[in-house]
């Protein structure tokens, strides 16, 4: 398969290293140097675009690659605001489009395990839950995605709590995410349910990005031979 790149840092070099190792075929790169390549000319020959930027860049990224009709896989987070927009956009150029907070296998088995727990633990209110996640300081968006998604699956299950907020906080409703950036640290998450008789806790610890890159081109595969908005968990079958 033909794969552009877009985004040429730390996860962008990890993932073109897992590509080429899969037999495909990076055809062009895209970074800060050489924006104006960023054309419809240029990605006419990719069968599939790769996206890991920031938040700021994401969704002009995205919008572009539908327009050019390009298959694209995002794994920018930070912008998900805009992600219903960015489906209705996907529905009108019969395009396809995955998104994921996270593309590590291991993390998408984990939001599964998350789910099930949270539904579990929903009826036992002498459990206090709290996230926690560190990533490395070159980080930009706090929390991050996947402690946003653990989050909202929980707030799915545990209607006791209302919201999420990213600090410590006094107020019973609120989910707390405590956000660390430390170096080096490529990712750990973890969910605590606590009382005065136990502790349950579950973690996920990246050791590298490869885990992340191996995701996305799994990603890019899937997307290359299906229209429409995808998540990691129809590309895994989950």
């Amino acid at each position: 398969m033909r794969i552009a790149l877009i985004g040429y840092g730390k996860m962008g070099r990890a993932i073109e290293e897992v590509a080429l190792q899969r037999g495909h075929e990076i055809v062009i790169k895209i970074d800060q140097p050489n924006l104006h390549e960023f054309t419809k000319e240029n990605f006419a020959i990719a069968e599939a675009a790769i996206e890991f930027t920031s938040p700021h860049s994401a969704l002009e990224n995205v919008k572009k690659c539908l327009d050019f009709g390009i298959p694209v896989v995002c794994g920018s987070t930070g912008w998900t605001d805009r992600l219903e927009e960015m489906k209705k956009i996907c529905a009108d150029k019969n395009g396809s489009f995955i998104y994921s907070s996270n593309y590590s296998v291991g993390v998408n088995i984990f939001f599964e395990i998350n789910k099930k727990l949270a539904a579990l633990m929903a009826p036992h209110k002498e459990y206090e839950v709290i996230l926690e996640e560190t990533h490395h300081t070159q980080k930009k968006d706090a929390p991050s995605g996947t402690a946003i998604t653990l989050a909202e699956q929980i707030l799915e299950q545990v209607k006791r709590k209302k919201q999420w907020v990213n600090e410590l906080s006094d107020h019973p409703e609120d989910l707390e995410i405590i956000s660390q950036r430390v170096d080096p640290a490529p990712g750990t998450h973890s969910v605590k349910y606590s009382s005065a008789i136990d502790t349950i806790e579950i973690i996920h610890t990246a050791h590298n990005r490869k885990g992340f890159a191996s995701g996305a081109v799994l990603a890019a595969e899937f997307a290359k031979d299906n229209k429409g908005f995808f998540t990691m968990k129809e590309v895994l079958n989950l």
